[in-house]
């Protein structure tokens, strides 16, 4: 076989293994929507669960859902993108504290979910007596999150060319200055790219959330918005069931009649919301490059 046949057939078997690849996730994500998207309605998205009744729906597990999702960022966004500017601006490259400090991150970002839901149970729910909920949920998420959000800014912050650090150290500014006025606004957009996608695997998570948020979802009065209340949307001390706990719910234990169309529905709609943030995380970064590089 002559070199020009070899790559012939070497570039046809990258090919089928990158179209096999593709036409596998396509597979799953229409076999998903094609049971699910019948399923879907406004009462479906905004009524409450029934555990023994056909007709209920997911109103309070999807608040649940961007409601931890909102809080884990909340906590998590500010502290990866402290540790990325120290990682990638401050650090000396062969300290041992810094090769500490990456060895963590790296040993942190392949804990399985279900380890991360333990300890979060232990620690969280039942040492400093959290109990089942939300707040309990949003630290097990920001734990989960925390170094892969890291390793995202702080890849961000390493494609801005030294040159432009150099050109801040000319003008006067100093190091801090320099970061904060042209490091991270030139870093922006790749930034939000990685937040936003890293929001759509913390929206998808369950195993977490299973031994730390809990598997209920009383009933919520939206009346109420005092964060003290039990009963209020915003009250972070109350256990919360979100979408992806809930899908894992109804197909392990649940009993009402309509169970095959809840999961699906709930699955669809979980799908949706992640393809969702997947591609508002590039259409975001590809508007704010252009606003942030146009003449």
């Amino acid at each position: 076989m002559n070199a020009k046949t070899a790559d012939k057939v070497a570039t046809g078997v990258i090919y089928a293994i990158a179209g096999s690849v593709a036409l596998v996730l396509f597979a799953m994500l229409a076999f998903i929507l094609v049971r699910g998207l019948p399923h879907l309605s406004w009462h479906f998205l905004t009524s409450a669960a029934r555990s023994f009744e056909a007709g209920g729906g997911i109103g309070i597990q999807l608040f649940n859902s961007f409601y931890l999702l909102i809080l884990a960022m909340a906590i998590s966004f500010p502290i990866a993108l402290g540790a990325a500017i120290y990682l990638n601006e401050y650090a000396k490259k062969n300290s041992l504290w810094v090769s500490i400090v990456r060895t963590s991150i790296e040993v942190m970002s392949s804990l399985p979910s279900v380890v991360v839901g333990l300890f979060g149970f232990l620690i969280f729910v039942v040492k400093f007596k959290l109990g089942f909920s939300i707040l309990s949920g949003a630290i097990a998420l920001t734990i989960f999150n925390l170094p892969i959000l890291t390793r995202s800014i702080e890849t961000s912050l390493s494609q801005i060319p030294n040159l432009q650090r150099e050109a801040g150290a000319a003008l006067g500014l100093s190091r801090f200055e320099t970061v904060i006025h042209i490091i991270l606004p030139a870093s922006v957009p790749s930034i939000v790219t990685g937040v936003v996608i890293s929001a759509g695997r913390v929206f998808g998570e369950a195993a977490a959330l299973i031994y730390t948020a809990g598997q209920s979802a009383p009933t919520l009065d939206f009346t109420d918005w005092n964060p003290f209340n039990m009963a209020s949307p915003l009250s972070p001390f109350r256990p919360a069931e979100t979408l992806a706990v809930h899908i894992w719910k109804i197909n392990s234990e649940g009993i009402m009649p309509d169970i095959s169309a809840v999961s699906a529905g709930a699955s669809a709609v979980l799908i949706i919301v992640v393809l969702l943030f997947n591609f508002l995380a590039r259409r975001l970064g590809q508007l704010l490059y252009k606003k942030l590089t146009k003449a």
